[in-house]
């Protein structure tokens, strides 16, 4: 298979090929790892290579007909579902149209591939629904399901699936990548963005080509944050603190790697050292939490009782 643009994660690369050529891909995939890690572009290059009708060489080819309907976004047979509104996760209303779909044959090739986002979020009711099309649905179809963690999914949905996890890169392979996606960015750029990714290049590429309002609101925020947790009181600490509280899990994520990189910053740097770093360790635990669906609304009090429960 051709994976040039998917960096890394030569391992889970080598695996794909050989599946390929061998008995072919599977019907169902579970395709986890943190926001940035590239679930989006594999599972599109899954969905390319399912359709590709090029016969010269590795699929995907990237110059087909059907490879280009998937880059694209426009192929008939390749649907991206989500939640009813942004941050909600599918729903089993969803999961049952989607099974009524299934079954209707593909428009133009012989696969139908539905990629599912946030599939660790839908409840158990949306899973047992998915767990039925993955018992019973036609052979023709491919169901390609994202999550930050695989966990997440219930133990009989993933036994039906075959889970890709993706590795972080390494600075060099960052690196590398970074500078063939960003030419016009300056080498010290590119090492300062390669380094404070930790691994997923996607953090990267938001620092790179973050010229947004929402990314820079969310620098913004966590300069304050950052500031709040070395130096403020904890009412302080709390007032910054509760915009965490009103994100989805995807935006909260990506507050909190921005936090762990404004409070790397600073280490080092005049102020309180010691207050940074156990800033730092409870940013860890924070994310974790909520790759575990915890309750969202208490992060703000998550972070002030663990900056001064000792204090």
């Amino acid at each position: 298979m051709e994976f040039s643009a998917l960096a890394g994660n030569d391992r889970l690369k080598e695996q794909l090929s050989q599946q390929e050529s061998g008995r072919g891909l599977a019907h169902a995939y579970i395709i986890s790892g943190p926001t940035g890690s590239g679930r989006h572009t594999l599972a599109r290059l899954l969905a390319a290579a399912m359709v590709c009708t090029s016969d010269s060489g590795s699929r995907p080819c990237g110059k087909c007909s059907p490879c280009k309907k998937i880059i694209a976004g426009i192929h008939p047979d390749f649907e991206i579902i989500s939640g009813p509104e942004e941050g909600k996760p599918i729903t089993v209303d969803q999961i049952r149209a989607l099974r009524s779909d299934a079954y209707i044959r593909p428009n133009e090739g012989d696969r139908k591939i539905y990629l599912l986002e946030g599939a660790d979020q839908m409840n158990a009711s949306a899973q047992n629904a998915m767990l039925k099309l993955l018992e019973e649905g036609p052979g023709y179809a491919v169901f390609l399901l994202l999550a930050e963690n695989g966990g997440g999914l219930l133990q009989t949905v993933r036994s039906r699936c075959e889970e890709l996890v993706l590795s972080p890169v390494s600075v060099v392979q960052c690196q590398s990548w970074l500078k063939d996606r960003f030419p016009q960015k300056s080498l010290e750029e590119i090492q300062t963005a390669a380094l404070d990714c930790q691994g997923i290049l996607g953090r990267a590429v938001d620092r790179l080509s973050g010229t947004d309002e929402k990314t820079r609101t969310r620098e913004e925020q966590a300069d304050r944050l950052a500031q709040a947790v070395e130096e403020g009181t904890e009412l302080q600490l709390f007032e910054a603190a509760m915009v965490l509280d009103r994100m989805d899990r995807e935006e909260l994520n990506r507050l909190l790697d921005s936090l762990e990189a404004a409070l790397g910053a600073r280490i080092g740097r005049s102020g309180d050292r010691r207050r940074s770093l156990r800033g730092v360790e409870l940013v860890h635990q924070l994310r974790r939490a909520s790759q575990l669906n915890a309750n969202s609304g208490q992060m703000a009090g998550w972070l002030c009782a663990g900056m001064f429960i000792k204090e």
